[in-house]
């Protein structure tokens, strides 16, 4: 990655933290129900059975109640468990699933891990994302582990990124590594990108 790459990341990284880190409560619960309205929305369009998402932390688009309706309607949830090694093991989730911190300060469950490989087989992924640029490129949060993830699976279904309104860019900043997603859930709609990479 070139430094000037790097760099127009970093400081877009930092100016969309501090924005989030500046919301309400009241907005963050909000916008989590707006989220979970349209992700229920997706899930019955898509007729998703297994998919893979993860669990928001504090400033992050609410994921907590949509996973426990969904594990409730008898839906496989999957959730990301990060290892040092750079890759996600997943875990399923439950209703009453113990969760803990992971290695980044990320909640992540406890419990039985079911290794990289369990993700090839879901319908649907769900991941964060700290932006999203209008052709379906997403900025992460720096660490690769959904980029690799993504990168690295046969037959890749559909994927989403989770991000405000506002997070949705005319550009983000991109690399080789980079992977583009489907469309983005925001708590007023749902946006899908045309698959031109």
């Amino acid at each position: 990655m070139s430094d000037a790459i790097a760099d127009a990341k970093r400081a877009l990284r930092a100016e969309l933290r501090e924005r989030r880190q500046s919301m309400s409560p009241q907005s963050i619960a909000t916008a989590e129900d707006g989220i979970r309205l349209h992700l229920d929305d997706l899930v019955a369009r898509l007729g998703v059975r297994s998919m893979s998402c993860y669990l928001a932390r504090p400033t992050e688009p609410g994921t907590r109640a949509f996973i426990l309706a969904a594990v409730e309607r008898g839906i496989r949830v999957l959730l990301p468990v990060s290892r040092a090694d750079g890759l996600l093991d997943w875990a399923v989730a439950t209703a009453d699933g113990d969760i803990g911190e992971g290695l980044f300060g990320v909640p992540e469950p406890v419990g039985e891990l079911l290794g990289p490989i369990a993700v090839n087989d879901v319908d649907l992924l769900i991941i964060p994302a700290a932006a999203v640029d209008e052709s379906g490129m997403r900025l992460g949060w720096g660490r690769g582990f959904f980029d690799k993830t993504i990168g690295s699976m046969e037959g890749c279904p559909p994927v989403y990124a989770l991000v405000y309104d506002s997070e949705i860019l005319v550009e983000v900043p991109r690399d080789l590594h980079d992977q583009p997603v489907t469309g983005a859930v925001t708590p007023a709609r749902i946006v899908e990108f045309a698959r031109a990479h």
